[in-house]
């Protein structure tokens, strides 16, 4: 496993999208906290069902959808995308009132929950591709060591750039990290399917979803 160059570059590569999936128990929260106040624990566990919510009603649809419009490589570099995309209500809307922030907050969910519905299957189907059928069960393991191993650096990361933009008043600046990262995960999916080293079919039915 660890001389398939292809699979490490695209545990690497994925790492971001489970930061940014993290964050519905991390720097969400925090938001909801911020701009509501005592308010803030119920509107997180609003939040939480919205995104379980969204992700049950939707994965078969989304996959379905995303199977046959696209190949999975477009699927998981549009996913990613997506996933950054959706932290940016939230950079635009930095000091606006409470409702103007919950509604920040309830899209930013809910986009990272549909955008993930597309991600996840193709996300693992690739790995079964990059495994050529040998140890698969053994590279899930080591994919998901890589993934939260990034989580937990991420996370560190996310936190303290939290900290620092409430000292520095520019509470736009977590955000746009965390949009920045979603593109920077979707580049480089992009570049390593461009170059072949995914091994995509150029079309392929939709995986059954998880």
């Amino acid at each position: 496993m660890l001389a398939n160059r292809p699979f490490l570059l695209f545990s690497g590569a994925m790492t971001g999208s489970y930061l940014l999936t993290f964050q519905v128990y991390l720097a969400l929260p925090l938001a909801a906290g911020r701009a509501l106040g005592a308010d803030g624990a119920k509107a997180t566990t609003g939040l939480f069902l919205l995104s379980a919510a969204v992700a049950v009603a939707g994965q078969l649809r989304l996959t379905g959808w995303a199977g046959a419009a696209w190949s999975p490589s477009q699927a998981l570099v549009r996913g990613l995308a997506a996933m950054g995309a959706a932290f940016l209500p939230l950079a635009l809307l930095p000091r606006a009132g409470a409702a103007a922030q919950l509604a920040a907050l309830a899209v930013a969910v809910a986009v990272l929950a549909a955008a993930g519905a597309v991600v996840y299957p193709f996300e693992m189907d690739t790995v079964v591709t990059l495994a050529r059928g040998r140890l698969v069960a053994t590279h899930y393991g080591l994919y998901n060591t890589v993934s939260g191993v990034g989580i937990t650096l991420g996370n560190l990361g996310v936190g303290a750039l939290w900290d620092y933009a409430a000292r520095h008043r520019a509470p736009w600046l977590p955000w746009l990290a965390l949009a920045a990262t979603g593109l920077l995960c979707a580049t480089a999916v992009h570049r390593l399917a461009r170059t072949g080293r995914l091994a995509h079919p150029p079309r392929e039915a939709a995986p059954a979803p998880a």
